[in-house]
């Protein structure tokens, strides 16, 4: 199938119109407002990957497991650590999205420098095109007039041949001779003219053609470059995964190596206090001084208990102090 480019389809019958060439206009005008649309995201994600790695960083400086010991500490210290590893991994990739931002700006600043230059070559010659085609059309409008004012004076010399004096026929013939010298003056200008406008014409053609093979070579690069760079921020978000992935995995295999009965045995022969449990406490009977081992209460009766007796009522006391 036949490919379709720009300088093949954006003309316009009237030679003064534009809409054409406006139309290409337009639509680099919107894809540049894309670049900036683009850039402006990368900006915006690389802030929020920074401040996420800002305050994951923030986080793996926090007490976690400072009381733990042995292998579920050697954990808990991987994690920490591969946390702040997460976070610096963050603050990279922020970097490289700014990286980037930075380079689709200078891109679309290289775009903005060579459209200028041909955007201000082609509105020259689309003023020049216009002050022509007005100079050669109000030229035309002189010739016909000419044209008609040599016709009607030669048909007014025609209509008075046979009635006017010489002297009448003398003037009426060099009013004709004059308006025939006008109507040729206004032919030979307007036939130039014409040519100039031809000439401007055949020029901006050729610019225009130039123009256009210029702004469909920057669109393919646009497009490209907009391609490129959302397929490596996917790239990069994916390594992103892989390497948050592997560092993961590190604490992962830390984990595995957490031994729950090496903990125990490791705060048992760290912290041990003794090995025998205290003796049972035994009974002593006050008066007897025999000690009976502390258990089951016995089926006898238990000796009687002497108690003392109630305190005294105050109001029963004698004397007063």
């Amino acid at each position: 199938m036949r490919e379709l480019h720009f300088k093949d389809y954006f003309w316009n019958g009237e030679l003064t119109s534009t809409g054409g060439y406006d139309c290409i206009i337009q639509h680099l005008n919107d894809g540049k407002r894309t670049c900036k649309e683009i850039e402006d995201f990368m900006k915006a994600r690389a802030s929020i990957e920074e401040k996420y790695a800002k305050e994951l960083l923030g986080l793996s400086k926090k007490v976690c497991g400072h009381n733990e010991m042995n292998t579920l500490k050697r954990s808990l210290d991987m994690f920490k650590l591969q946390t702040e590893h997460v976070s610096l991994s963050h603050l990279q990739l922020a970097q490289t999205m700014r990286d980037e931002a930075k380079k689709l700006e200078d891109f679309r600043e290289r775009q903005k420098e060579t459209r200028k230059k041909v955007e201000q070559q082609m509105d020259a010659l689309h003023k020049q095109r216009a002050t022509q085609f007005k100079k050669t059309m109000e030229t035309k409008k002189t010739y016909e007039q000419k044209c008609r004012d040599k016709e009607e004076a030669e048909q007014n010399m025609n209509r008075n041949a046979s009635t006017s004096n010489v002297k009448q026929q003398e003037k009426l013939l060099t009013k004709t001779q004059q308006a025939k010298q006008n109507a040729e003056e206004a032919d030979r200008l307007y036939m130039h003219n014409v040519s100039v406008l031809g000439k401007t014409r055949e020029d901006w053609q050729k610019e225009h053609i130039k123009a256009c093979e210029v702004f469909e070579k920057q669109e393919v690069e646009r497009i490209n470059t907009l391609r490129n760079m959302v397929w490596t921020h996917l790239n990069q978000l994916s390594q992103q995964c892989v390497t948050s992935d592997e560092l993961h995995e590190e604490v992962r295999k830390s984990l595995e190596q957490c031994d729950i009965q090496e903990d125990i045995e490791h705060f048992v022969n760290l912290r041990r206090t003794g090995d025998k449990p205290p003796a049972p406490v035994l009974y002593e009977n006050f008066y007897s001084g025999q000690r009976v081992p502390a258990g089951p209460p016995s089926s006898r009766t238990a000796p009687p208990i002497t108690r003392r007796g109630p305190l005294p009522n105050p109001d029963n006391t004698e004397g007063t102090c």
